[in-house]
């Protein structure tokens, strides 16, 4: 009989699977929901388990922990996939569930992609969640409040799950080395930096941190006692990551980014697109990219360019819906765009000096003419008197004065010269020269 190697007993189950943790104990990160002491913990060691949606992105932990408080709660565990099933799979389980509750056994149904369900799908869920027949535990990489019916949603309570922290993965990792399910019964040799590498290149996800782990040992070199060392050429084999890859603190990426967002700031497209192919192919997700030009498109081009903020959101959209290496255009497209786009920092700078303001300056009372008044108290303290709706005058805009007291006069808004903001500029000095001179004509009324 033939001696299987360790590759050949593991080749069909990936190393997450293996690693996954079974208790909170052996759970990593997510510490503001499991820490002890916290909410969700206490729900779990209590075992008082309510419907839920953990929303994160991806390999961070959100079906492991639906295990896990399965495991812990001793309740049935239905692993449903909203990418394969339909409403007639929903009946069945539901028709389980119904039968598991007969005989005193919880069911906990666990949904990946919940929000990849249609409404008529997420209603199928309605009245079992309702009656007690199931818990549901549903897992989106989206924001519930747009992707779940607000019926379901009210009946979950929601769970917000982070991205790793490098610490965290590389943890893990070493765990994985360490642990006899993983590597440790083998001698394993990789550095701490090439770890940190891995974590950077993993971007919060623990399950792709796993996975390339996997591969540069497979990939590493085997000494004559079995061991294996990973080298910096097979990490750059098996990632395609040079620039990033190494980076324990991060500087190579802040570099590259700091570079890109420059060269667009500096009408310089050429240079530009260099960097942000360099950010691409070094493996940065394309959503942190398209996140940045989001950011550019108020702060470096803002009212210069209206329509600079609507192209850089939908290509955020597309880098969602395509990923890489197919949304690289769309990038590029944007950061043309941005480039080449008039330049105002006028909106930053406004929100930067007002916020220094708002924070010295709390106590500045809401003057009472813009202040609501739903109640009669409310009115009889004056709320809202001498309030002018602006849409009853034919000039669309009033003399009132909106600023606190003390603040009146105070400027932060000042429209630069270029593109579509200079005529913001000519209709915002002509409506505050109408406003003085109302205000002047009101003073010489009452004196």
């Amino acid at each position: 009989m033939s001696q299987t190697t360790f590759f050949e007993q593991h080749v069909n189950e990936p190393l997450a699977a293996k690693l996954r943790p079974v208790t909170l104990d052996e759970f990593v990160g997510q510490e503001h929901l499991t820490g002890k002491g916290r909410l969700l913990r206490r729900m779990i060691e209590e075992d008082q388990i309510c419907s839920m949606i953990f929303w994160g992105p991806p390999g961070v932990g959100k079906t492991t922990l639906a295990r896990i408080i399965a495991k812990q709660t001793r309740a049935e565990f239905i692993d449903f996939s909203a990418v394969t099933s339909g409403i007639k799979e929903i009946r069945t389980v539901m028709q389980q569930a119904d039968s598991n509750l007969k005989f005193g056994v919880r069911t906990i149904v666990f949904v990946d992609e919940i929000h990849r369900f249609n409404k008529a799908q997420q209603d199928a869920f309605l009245p079992f969640v309702e009656k007690g027949s199931i818990i549901l535990i549903g897992a989106t990489t989206e924001n519930p409040s747009f992707e779940i019916n607000n019926a379901l949603l009210s009946r979950c309570r929601v769970f917000l799950m982070h991205a790793l922290k490098e610490e965290d993965l590389v943890r893990i990792m070493k765990h994985a080395i360490e642990d006899p399910r993983g590597f440790g019964n083998m001698n394993v040799t990789i550095t701490e930096d090439m770890l940190h590498g891995l974590a950077v290149f993993a971007n919060g996800d623990a399950r792709t941190a796993l996975s390339v782990l996997e591969m540069v040992i497979l990939n590493g070199e085997y000494g004559a006692d079995g061991s294996v060392t990973v080298t910096k050429e097979t990490m750059e084999q098996c990632t395609s990551q040079k620039s990033l890859l190494y980076d324990k603190k991060g500087e190579e990426h802040y570099n590259l980014i700091s570079a890109l967002h420059k060269s667009m700031r500096n009408t310089d497209p050429d240079a530009a697109v260099y960097w942000l192919a360099r950010m691409l192919e070094a493996g940065e997700d394309p959503l942190y990219v398209a996140r940045r030009l989001v950011r550019f498109a108020s702060e470096d081009v803002g009212l210069a360019d209206e329509k600079a903020l609507t192209l850089a959101v939908n290509a955020y959209q597309a880098c969602h819906f395509l990923g890489m290496p197919e949304c690289s255009v769309h990038l590029a497209q944007t950061v043309i765009y941005l480039s080449m786009a008039p330049k105002s920092n006028s909106a930053y700078v406004a929100y930067e000096t007002a916020k220094t303001d708002a924070v010295k300056q709390l106590a500045e009372p809401v003057p009472l003419q813009i202040r609501n008044a739903p109640t009669s108290l409310m009115e009889e303290l004056h709320y809202g008197e001498g309030y002018q709706y602006a849409h009853d005058f034919e000039e669309k805009v009033t003399a009132m004065q909106c600023f606190p007291e003390k603040m009146e006069g105070t400027v932060y808004y000042e429209p630069g010269e270029q593109g579509e903001e200079k005529q913001l500029a000519e209709k915002l000095n002509k409506v505050k020269d109408w406003k003085a001179k109302q205000r002047s004509l009101a003073e010489k009324k009452n004196s």
